[in-house]
């Protein structure tokens, strides 16, 4: 069996991974009265987990960015909603659609570096375990692309030889890193590209 697996954030979310982190830190810094220098610092002092590569550590992380800027509960809170709403961005509905039309013609998988809490904040959103499985986070996994290793644990999941695997994200490296494996891999910057090669690939 044919796989399709897809990147999240800027494939079938349509969101700038690349701009939202710095706009929410210029938001930040000064809404606590903090310039970005004073911000980076404290947070950096924090000694704060990383989120993207250990599960069950969100509550501590952000109990650590409380204390780091002396914010209150409803501070942190009100952070927390800004983050996932910058995170998930929106649903590239013509792309999930597309793929709930693949059913029962090939896989449908997800490879996403993530932070912890994404599986269940755009499992609230879109549903994702409706199309996809498996659904591969760096967060559960332990490692992000494109570290090799992101991909041979999501093949072992999937159950499929690298040869049989269409992946599609939004950043070259991650392509390359695909590639190298053997994974038939494709840059995603237009739904109708990426669908014609989804076609394509299907067909061969």
């Amino acid at each position: 069996m044919k796989w399709i697996l897809y990147d999240i954030g800027g494939v079938i979310e349509l969101v700038d991974d690349h701009s939202w982190p710095t706009e929410l830190r210029a938001r930040w810094s000064g809404r606590f009265g903090l310039l970005p220098a004073e911000y980076d610092a404290r947070l950096a002092a924090a000694d704060l987990p990383d989120t993207t590569v250990n599960v069950g550590v969100a509550e501590r992380y952000w109990r650590g960015v409380a204390d780091a800027l002396n914010l209150s509960d409803a501070d942190v809170e009100s952070m927390r909603g800004e983050l996932w709403d910058a995170y998930c961005g929106e649903e590239n509905t013509e792309l999930l659609e597309h793929a709930r039309s693949l059913h029962g013609r090939c896989g449908l998988a997800i490879l996403s570096n993530s932070g912890d809490g994404a599986r269940e904040e755009e499992e609230r959103r879109f549903g994702l375990s409706e199309i996809f499985a498996p659904i591969c986070y760096s967060h559960e996994q332990g490692v992000l692309k494109p570290d090799a290793r992101a991909f041979e644990q999501a093949l072992d999941r999937m159950g499929a030889p690298a040869g049989e695997v269409l992946f599609i994200d939004d950043n070259l490296p991650n392509v390359h890193a695909a590639q190298a494996l053997g994974i038939r891999a494709v840059l995603h910057h237009d739904n109708a590209v990426t669908i014609d090669a989804i076609a394509r690939f299907l067909a061969e």
